[in-house]
């Protein structure tokens, strides 16, 4: 009698698979790629045009990379192309802090 393994070939697959792209979210989130910083297809076009195109919204899964800083009562969130590490938009607002309480 042979006994079969509990993993079937269908089951390797599917492993690897879910083994796979757990390992880009963890890639993903560790290089700042947009996707995982949180960022909102509506902030996702990259040329400026008005319209988020299928090609901007992929492009958050690999080609943008967000840097999150602070400074003072601003916080701004750099866009960058990964490729030449060029900074192409920044946004800033401000926040206002409630005093400590005495």
């Amino acid at each position: 009698m042979i006994l079969k393994g509990r993993f079937t070939p269908r089951r390797k697959a599917l492993l690897g698979l879910v083994l796979l792209a757990l390992a880009w979210l963890g890639w993903g989130w560790y290089s700042g790629v947009a996707i995982t910083q949180g960022v909102e297809k509506e902030q996702m076009d990259w040329n400026g045009d008005g319209q988020v195109s299928r090609d901007e919204f992929l492009q958050a899964f690999y080609a943008v990379q967000v840097k999150d800083s602070e400074e003072g009562d601003r916080q701004c969130r750099s866009f960058i192309w990964r490729s030449t590490g060029e900074e192409f938009r920044r946004d800033c607002r401000t926040v206002f802090k409630k005093p400590a309480a005495e």
